[in-house]
């Protein structure tokens, strides 16, 4: 299988991870934001709908990949409504400083969080060395609006990058990867930290993006 985009940091396919599940073995972390069933569908991009995402309809594209990894330590992206994966050790969450999400816009509170599912072992703040911190995360960066993440990457559910650089510079060391790439945050935010990276994304149009954002040479951009 030819890479369909590749640098001295980062390889990326344009492929279905859950027919490459053996390659997985070759990395040492993953770090991902599967579809889990939400079959989500955002009308933010400029007033227009962004497609959802395949795979979304249910849980079992993620849950097939945690049941391959095993034991290995991995931070998976999840939501309240929806049950963990297998292995679950600790729970992260994303707060969204000042941005309240959509939901039930009936409901007196919108939805500004996510979970994110500590798994595996091998986990040690020492070999880090950095100090211990809070479980709950906080970014400010919007995700709507014309000038949003969702705009500038073309994908409904956008990581910010800033969100993953502090996730991954607390991972063990070694490759990472990214079996659902999207629209490649994982991926850029591991070579902005010089860590080596490999991403799968199924949907061409998001390979696009993500080699885009990867050939970026001044580190940190959209």
């Amino acid at each position: 299988m030819n890479p369909y985009y590749q640098d001295d940091y980062t390889t990326l396919y344009h492929a279905d991870c859950l027919q490459h599940l053996d390659m997985l073995n070759q990395a040492d972390v993953l770090i991902t934001d599967p579809p889990y069933g939400m079959n989500f569908q955002s009308g933010r991009r400029k007033g227009k709908k962004l497609d959802n995402i395949k795979g979304d309809l249910d849980t079992k594209a993620r849950d097939k990949v945690v049941e391959a990894w095993g034991n290995k330590p991995a931070l998976v992206f999840g939501r309240w409504s929806v049950p963990a994966p297998a292995n679950e050790r600790q729970r992260l969450i994303w707060w969204k400083e000042g941005n309240p999400g959509m939901g039930d816009l009936k409901m007196p509170w919108g939805p500004a969080h996510e979970d994110i599912h500590l798994l595996g072992h091998g986990w040690n703040r020492e070999q880090t060395g950095l100090p211990r911190i809070g479980s709950v995360i906080t970014t400010r960066t919007g995700r709507g609006g014309d000038s949003g993440e969702e705009n500038q990457t073309g994908h409904p559910t956008p990581k910010p990058v800033p969100l993953m650089e502090r996730l991954i510079e607390r991972c063990p060391q070694g490759l990472i990867v990214d079996p659902f790439a999207g629209s490649g945050s994982t991926l850029r935010a591991a070579k902005n930290l010089g860590r080596k990276a490999i991403g799968f994304e199924i949907e061409e149009k998001y390979c696009e993006i993500t080699a885009q954002r990867l050939a970026q040479e001044t580190l940190g951009i959209f």
